[in-house]
């Protein structure tokens, strides 16, 4: 006989997609470190300004990221100037309007600019969640009956539940 048996249960859901999400980037180059830096936080600053113009609000407007890397010379020896960098990503939740911001970050931007990604998502993912745990849930609970009706003994309480995620 045996005291408890352990099943997994798997559950999705899925969803429209109802946001636009962008990855952009601008890059500055300058002798030294301090100009390549404020000339891209003066470029972000543009782009942030376009994106708040277009529409997007605060909450769905933030930077990601930034750096700075040395640019060598053709042979590798000596550093010619600095390379600074700044990521951004955008929600975007009129999708009509995608191509527009675009636009308006690219001139506001100007060759600085470069889009790094363009996805839809899903906004709430929360109900997505409540859904595809139920589904997981319901589905484990059908396996373990089986189990104990082949074992002659009835279903227990769940002693233990644990998670993992994937995306697609």
């Amino acid at each position: 006989m045996f005291d408890h048996v352990e099943v997994t249960g798997t559950g999705t859901a899925s969803a429209v997609p109802d946001v636009v999400v962008l990855d952009a980037r601008v890059s500055c180059d300058a002798p030294d470190v301090a100009g390549a830096l404020a000339a891209a936080t003066e470029r972000v600053t543009a782009a942030m300004a376009a994106a708040a113009e277009a529409g997007v609000a605060p909450a769905d407007r933030q930077t990601t990221g930034m750096g700075v890397n040395s640019r060598w010379d053709r042979e590798g020896r000596g550093v010619i100037g600095y390379a600074a960098h700044q990521t951004m990503r955008l929600l975007v939740r009129d999708r009509d309007r995608v191509g527009d911001l675009i636009s308006a970050l690219a001139e506001a931007a100007g060759d600085a600019f470069g889009l790094d990604g363009v996805r839809l998502e899903v906004a709430d993912k929360a109900p997505l969640m409540e859904k595809a745990r139920a589904a997981a849930y319901e589905d484990a609970v059908r396996t373990a009956t089986q189990y104990a009706d082949l074992a002659g003994r009835p279903l227990g309480q769940a002693v233990r539940r644990s998670e993992e995620h994937t995306s697609e």
